[in-house]
């Protein structure tokens, strides 16, 4: 039996006129094909779950509503509603301004069924692995001031790879000299306190 959730009463309550139709339309759709899902919010918007994951989800905007299937990427898309060139982000049926904007009954009844076997049958999105970068050689400039200043030296030796890249391309992408000395004046600074390059947007 389909679990609903009051949070997705409220949520589509305090929707815009024009989402409150597509999110009900939406909600009794997935009831109709997924009857044993499990209805929640999470990330502020409505989610649903079948075989203990989630499968698709919906949400409602100033402007437009969208709906996504988690696992996008791996649906046959055999009446090609899927409308983003990427298909693991949010949003695979674009922008829904109104009801006309949906796929018919038959067609997302299927797709929801589809996504909703690809859980049960636990089938899951194979990412690709991450290739690390290469490590940047550090600019004379930078390499030079650093040697002038143990504390900081040490400091840019501590960071991570990725800590020191973000220094280096910093310095490197500088248009001009003025503005490249000022970034190696900070970077030497910096790196004597041990902060990284973005340390002032970092949660304390």
């Amino acid at each position: 039996m389909f679990v609903k959730d009051a949070r997705v009463d409220a949520y589509i309550e305090k929707s815009a006129a024009f989402a409150q139709p597509i999110l009900k339309k939406l909600r009794k759709l997935i009831m109709t094909a997924c009857p044993d899902a499990v209805e929640t919010i999470k990330w502020s918007f409505p989610n649903y779950e079948i075989h203990g994951s989630l499968f698709c989800s919906m949400a409602a905007f100033k402007e437009h509503c969208s709906f996504g299937f988690w696992k996008a990427s791996l649906l046959r898309d055999a009446a090609g509603i899927l409308k983003l060139a990427d298909r693991n982000a949010m949003g695979h049926l674009d922008k829904i301004q109104t009801l006309k904007d949906l796929p018919s009954d038959k067609i997302l009844l299927s797709y929801l069924k589809e996504a909703a076997l690809l859980n049960e049958n636990n089938i899951k999105i194979v990412r690709p692995k991450t290739v690390a970068k290469k490590e940047l050689p550090v600019p004379n400039q930078l390499a030079s001031a650093l040697k002038k200043n143990k504390k900081a030296l040490a400091g840019f030796d501590a960071f991570s790879p990725s800590q020191r890249r973000e220094y280096i391309e910093w310095v490197e992408e500088a248009k001009t000299e003025e503005t490249k000395n000022k970034r190696i004046e900070t970077t030497i600074e910096w790196s004597a306190e041990g902060k990284s390059r973005h340390w002032k947007y970092k949660k304390a």
